[in-house]
């Protein structure tokens, strides 16, 4: 497991930056993280937040009203009660984890005439632990996920299980951008994965290497945080 960098946040925000490829987003991942590291992150370049509870980014969000260009991500399980205010508050929405609760979220943004935009959250090797579709289950329901009209299906969204090794990280990744691949080249009519949502603090080079366009960094940046 990668530790936190050294220096300030704005110093660790640095040092990563001259890492990542020009095609990687870089989402400062800001779950118990106070407004005023996030101020210091946005100070640094920072754009994109990612948060995991609907409660916290509202008042993060009103309490960072001054920074209009931030874009929010949401990148924890959704609960059903909590999609009217997601849609409303989030531009992206990257754990979408069942046909379900897509076309809850289409409806909803029909209603608010919202389009929020989506990444599928993939399950490439069985884990009790995530939510997510199988492969088998993402292709039967395709078509269904095709004809949402109120939602920008751009992205594929995974996290492995623990305690894989290096090798078998770097297989799992590249299974994820091959699916991607292979969705693509379906022509289907409405969904358009341009992004793949993989890579965390432990294992985000890898994740590049593999295709990744959007990297989730939370601890690398901010340290440890109180559970």
């Amino acid at each position: 497991m990668n530790p936190p960098l050294a220096g300030s946040i704005s110093e660790r925000i640095a040092q990563i930056q001259q890492t990542l490829p020009a095609s990687v987003r870089l989402i400062a991942v800001t779950k118990q993280v106070s407004v005023e590291a996030m101020r210091e992150a946005y100070e640094a370049g920072v754009r994109d937040f990612g948060e995991s509870r609907v409660q916290e980014a509202e008042l993060k969000q009103s309490q960072l009203s001054d920074l209009t260009d931030i874009v929010w991500h949401l990148i924890g399980h959704l609960q059903a009660n909590k999609v009217q205010k997601a849609v409303q508050i989030f531009q992206w929405i990257h754990s979408v984890d069942s046909l379900k609760l897509a076309q809850r979220i289409d409806r909803i943004a029909e209603s608010l005439n919202q389009t929020p935009n989506l990444c599928l959250q993939i399950k490439m090797m069985p884990d009790p632990t995530k939510y997510g579709w199988t492969v088998p289950e993402l292709f039967t329901e395709m078509s269904a996920l095709d004809a949402l009209e109120h939602v920008n299906i751009r992205g594929i969204m995974t996290i492995p299980p623990l305690g894989l090794s290096d090798s078998k990280l770097l297989q799992l990744f590249q299974e994820t951008q091959q699916l991607a691949t292979k969705i693509r080249m379906a022509n289907l009519s409405r969904i358009n994965l341009q992004e793949l949502s993989m890579g965390m603090s432990n294992d985000y080079p890898t994740a590049i290497q593999a295709g990744s366009t959007m990297v989730r960094l939370g601890r690398i940046l901010f340290g440890d945080r109180d559970h």
